[in-house]
């Protein structure tokens, strides 16, 4: 087995609620550009691949700087098809071709605000603390111990031991960004998840992600994303 990192970018063609979404203008370029141009940036990857059904979204792909050696295969393709077992269909062609990875960065391509900082830093963290996957996190805004619910039309507390409970001495909780999970191959192949035993956290700010799941979604991280480039003075390539 070889030190070599690969990136994997999940891009399925039948999206449903965006249609196209992978390929979508996303402030002027195909958002999958953006995690194509942030693993490039971040020179660690010793092939950065785009793993899709879809001939159009191959041909941008390529067109942006990525890898497309083979397409998935029908049994992930699918709706249900889970992102772990895309996954291990890409270690497993490339095995057969010859080629073994000993980490793999699965990103999403739907990741505008991931930067080549953060891929670095998830891989640095993956290497030197020797644990099975490295997940970027985002610290919930409110306290998830005094959530509340509606039951039978009222409002009441999930947890109402905390109801008067400083809200500084509840402990913080977090939620998974969604951007990107790095992950050591040979604890993956056995494990088979994303989230693993033995996994790190990489904290996010919550200004440097967005989930995009609907239009509504995607008109926020524009917003955001040109909000941050404003801020910084910089453009959309020195984000990387």
């Amino acid at each position: 087995m070889t030190d070599k990192a690969v990136a994997i970018i999940t891009a399925r063609g039948g999206s449903k609620r965006i249609p196209r979404k992978n390929i979508k203008s996303f402030l002027g370029a195909p958002i999958i550009s953006h995690s194509i141009a942030s693993a490039l940036a971040s020179k660690v990857f010793e092939e950065v691949m785009v793993s899709t059904d879809d001939e159009e979204i191959a041909e941008v792909a390529i067109r942006h700087g990525a890898k497309v050696p083979f397409f998935r295969s029908p049994s992930t393709s699918h709706d249900h098809a889970m992102t772990a077992e895309v996954v291990i269909e890409v270690i497993e062609e490339y095995a057969k071709r010859g080629h073994d990875f000993a980490y793999a960065c699965c990103l999403y391509p739907t990741a505008p605000f991931v930067t080549a900082r953060m891929l670095a830093q998830g891989f640095e963290i993956l290497k030197t603390t020797h644990v099975d996957s490295v997940v970027p996190v985002v610290r919930f805004g409110y306290p998830i111990q005094r959530a509340m619910r509606i039951t039978g039309g009222k409002l009441e507390m999930i947890w109402p031991e905390n109801l008067n409970v400083r809200s500084q001495d509840l402990p913080a909780a977090f939620h998974d960004s969604g951007q990107f999970y790095w992950l050591n191959v040979e604890a993956f192949m056995d494990q088979k998840r994303l989230f693993m035993r033995n996994t790190a956290a990489l904290e996010i700010p919550e200004s440097e992600t967005q989930d995009i799941d609907n239009e509504e979604d995607w008109k926020i991280a524009e917003m955001k994303y040109s909000i941050l480039r404003n801020r910084s003075g910089l453009g959309s390539a020195d984000l990387r």
